[in-house]
């Protein structure tokens, strides 16, 4: 009872750090005057994944909701994935809000793909744009399709908001020539502030909010901050493409455990917290909703009736469907979700074999697997050994092929040679007994 309480307080925790409303949205002087053009930062920091698209999707409606003036990115991220800031650029062209991307320290590779796609760029002293090649999962140059259309993408960007295209294409495509800014043919370009500035990818060099707003030209602003909430923290942490197969992988290697310890313990409270946390935080980052608990939960039922009652299979088979199913429809990449589970399955393929040959069946495990045997020592007995019989003679009653038949104290037997074929009426002794089974061998006439 105390283990199941302490479970529930553990499940109880997680689930309050996940939904728990944190506050937000705050105003940076609660003296200042409340009826001045309000002004939105919104950090754009660390990877770009999709956490990060579900974050500004909530703040800028929270945004255009309060009739922001304008909204402020404040940049500094050192890029991501390709899919979550194509997902990001569309959301920024939906807005009709005025953005301004703030670059206050890196914006390189898919974070200037997004300041490309603000209406104007400011840049602090010090900070840096470009280096925008996409990089496939290896840690290479991805293939020349994915180049060519990520390319593109950053031409139009460029276009959109009538920026030389010369300068985006360089920071994407290494083929490109720009010696005089430290980007000669198989180099890509990353501007400074004063160089952006110089070829007008910046439209200012500011050191501060303050600056920002003095460069907009409007006095008497309401400044407010969207705040990234513990919960969104902890959805952006979950949802990247490195930690999913990681959480998996504990989530598996947990339950593993737990089928060899006794009782429920540590390595069972681990994989369910891990499988809790990649659901919950694919939920609250907008990817999966309760029918993907429906299905992952209707795996385990499967499964454990697969256990528990003879089902040749089909019970188990389904029940690793509706739980792959359910991952899957939690994933934003079905590949990345696939290859996601192969680690895990792997891991946990690896965690069995070790545990079954140097722990041998313990806990639960040693419940579900059956040890009784039908030894002799326990009573059990098959049919009895004739000893009696060894080095008695007698002579075939049939050929044997090399079974037959033989006559041995007027008792007919049925007996095996020991593998060569005798004729009838050929004197045999026995050699060996074996509950029925009785083994002869053929005399020659000098035995």
């Amino acid at each position: 009872m105390f283990k199941m309480l302490r479970l529930f307080i553990y499940l109880l925790l997680i689930a309050t750090a996940l939904f728990y409303p944190a506050a937000s949205l705050w105003a940076e002087d609660e003296e200042q005057n409340e009826e001045g053009p309000i002004v939105y930062f919104i950090p754009v920091e660390q990877t770009v994944e999709r956490g990060l698209e579900a974050f500004l999707q909530r703040s800028i409606a929270d945004a255009e909701e309060e009739g922001a003036e304008f909204i402020v990115l404040e940049i500094d991220t050192p890029g991501g994935a390709v899919d979550a800031a194509g997902n990001i650029a569309n959301l920024l062209q939906g807005t009709d809000t005025p953005l301004i991307a703030f670059v206050t320290g890196e914006a390189m590779s898919a974070g200037a793909y997004i300041s490309l796609n603000a209406d104007h760029i400011v840049m602090s002293p010090g900070s840096r744009m470009g280096a925008a090649q996409v990089i496939d999962g290896t840690g290479n140059a991805a293939d020349d399709k994915a180049q060519s259309a990520w390319v593109a993408n950053m031409i139009s960007a460029a276009e959109l908001n009538d920026r030389d295209p010369l300068y985006a294409q360089a920071m994407a495509d290494p083929r490109v020539d720009l010696p005089d800014y430290r980007a000669p043919e198989g180099d890509l370009l990353s501007l400074t502030a004063s160089e952006a500035l110089e070829v007008g990818y910046a439209e200012a060099v500011a050191s501060n909010r303050e600056e920002v707003v003095e460069w907009m030209g409007i006095e008497d602003v309401v400044a407010k901050e969207m705040d990234v909430s513990f919960s969104e923290q902890l959805a952006r942490f979950v949802t990247h493409p490195v930690v999913i197969p990681i959480l998996l992988s504990m989530g598996s290697l947990g339950l593993i455990l737990e089928l060899y310890s006794p009782g429920f313990g540590i390595p069972g409270i681990m994989g369910i917290s891990a499988l809790l946390l990649f659901f919950f935080g694919h939920m609250f980052a907008g990817f999966a909703g309760m029918e993907t608990f429906i299905l992952f939960g209707a795996g385990i039922i499967l499964m454990l009736i697969e256990i528990f009652v003879p089902g040749f299979g089909i019970f188990g088979i389904l029940g690793i469907a509706s739980m792959i199913g359910g991952m899957i429809l939690a994933s934003f990449s079905t590949f990345n979700i696939l290859v996601s589970i192969l680690i895990a399955v792997a891991v946990a393929a690896i965690a069995a074999i070790v545990l079954f040959k140097f722990f041998g069946q313990r806990g639960p495990m040693k419940k579900m697997v059956l040890h009784d045997s039908t030894t002799t020592e326990e009573g059990y007995i098959s049919s009895v050994t004739r000893e009696e019989l060894i080095n008695q003679t007698g002579r075939t009653l049939t050929p044997l092929r090399p079974s037959g038949s033989v006559v041995m104290n007027n008792e007919r037997l049925d007996v095996v040679s020991e593998g060569g074929y005798i004729e009838q009426g050929r004197k045999v002794k026995v050699v060996a007994t074996s509950g029925s089974r009785v083994v002869v061998r053929e005399l020659k006439d000098e035995e």
